[in-house]
């Protein structure tokens, strides 16, 4: 008889238990939202709303996603070709891939990788049906790596969709789709996985052998071919995720390819439709990284102190230019700006580009002939 009670007793308690567990949870959800209310915040918890991994996993479900994918964005994808003067008349210089992101009335346009287009005397664009149009070049940048052209609609079946950069995921579906080795392959298409994020890829623009930008990319392990750049990169969705760009093409790597991502690509490619251009602050100087002096001559010549061993040299100043107007002067030494160090001119062209803007006041830090001063720059456009 006490067993029997005492089992119940426990029954009751389990009861009560859980009657009080899910009251103490109603109590609890009722005092966070009261909590958030009092304190001014606003919290929406949507669990119906899919996430980007969820809309992943789903479609990897889906055995045609890979081909529906392709067939969503392949007619987008288009061949462009260089055209440059020679003394035998125009040639083909070159061949890549473009991407049509926009219809408008009777014109469309493509985006492209700069160096596809650059020194071009004319650039043909070829669409997905092997129709030829002439293209216009709307504007170019070579720090991004990336070109527009402007062609006429008429033929123009398709445009592509650009996705959200903040859905992007390392490990999801990539797929290449361009023109690899010329029009003889046009529309291949090749799959893998985003290899990784907000890679930095050093670049020498001027030929000197010395890095002058790091370019911002997606990397991929997605075939990219010659032939594939200025093509697109997309997900599951046919979404164009980023714009190919290059390779590393050495015998003992295998895999590694890279795109500009959307978000990096997005306003560069408004600005050369809309200015021709992309509008970044400029000095008005010529420079030098001071690692490339001999530290004799620094010392000698510039009179800088021994343990200034980093920064940029003038070697010029624009007449007119913002960099006269701060009264800066040929062999002055920068090595700060904004109270950030200046290693290199790229990582002034980094702080300008990525930390300030058109009409900004920015203050240097300067030796001219050993001694330390500073002055205030306004930055204007070039």
């Amino acid at each position: 008889m006490f067993n029997e009670d005492n089992r119940q007793t426990k029954r009751s308690y389990k009861r009560s238990g859980l009657a009080f567990g899910v009251l103490g949870a109603i109590i609890a959800v009722f005092l966070v939202t009261t909590v958030f209310q009092w304190k001014g915040i606003s919290v929406s918890i949507n669990t119906n709303e899919p996430t980007a991994q969820a809309d992943e996993l789903n479609l990897n479900d889906n055995p045609n996603a890979v081909t529906q994918a392709i067939d969503e964005t392949s007619k987008a994808v288009v061949g462009v070709s260089n055209i440059q003067e020679t003394r035998q008349g125009t040639q083909k210089a070159g061949t890549g891939s473009g991407v049509i992101y926009k219809k408008d009335g009777d014109q469309a346009f493509v985006v492209t990788n700069h160096h596809v287009v650059a020194n071009s005397s004319e650039v043909e664009v070829i669409l997905s049906d092997g129709t030829k149009v002439k293209a216009e070049l709307k504007g170019s940048d070579p720090l991004t790596d990336l070109a527009v052209l402007q062609i006429d609609s008429e033929h123009v079946e398709k445009v592509a969709e650009f996705a959200n950069a903040d859905d992007v995921e390392v490990g999801q579906t990539a797929i290449a789709i361009g023109n690899p080795l010329g029009m003889e392959f046009a529309g291949s298409a090749t799959k893998g996985i985003v290899s990784g994020l907000d890679r930095s890829i050093p670049r020498d623009m001027n030929g000197d052998q010395q890095p002058d930008w790091q370019t911002q990319v997606i990397q991929t392990d997605a075939a990219i071919n010659p032939g594939n750049s200025g093509g697109a990169l997309i997900n599951l969705k046919g979404e164009v995720i980023g714009i190919n760009s290059m390779k590393i093409a050495k015998e003992e790597v295998e895999g590694i390819g890279f795109s500009i991502p959307m978000n990096v690509a997005k306003p560069v490619i408004e600005d050369l439709e809309t200015n021709g251009q992309v509008e970044r602050p400029y000095m008005g100087v010529s420079l030098q990284d001071v690692s490339q002096i001999p530290g004799s001559v620094l010392q000698r010549e510039l009179n800088l102190p021994a343990e200034v061993t980093q920064g940029v040299l003038i070697q010029g100043v624009e007449q007119g230019s913002a960099a006269q107007k701060a009264d800066l002067s040929q062999y002055d030494v920068i090595t700060e700006i904004d109270g950030n160090k200046v290693e290199s001119l790229m990582s002034l062209r980094e702080y300008l580009y990525n930390e300030a803007k058109v009409g900004d006041t920015v203050e240097l830090t300067v030796y001219r002939d050993g001694e330390q001063m500073k002055t205030k720059l306004k930055l204007s456009s070039q």
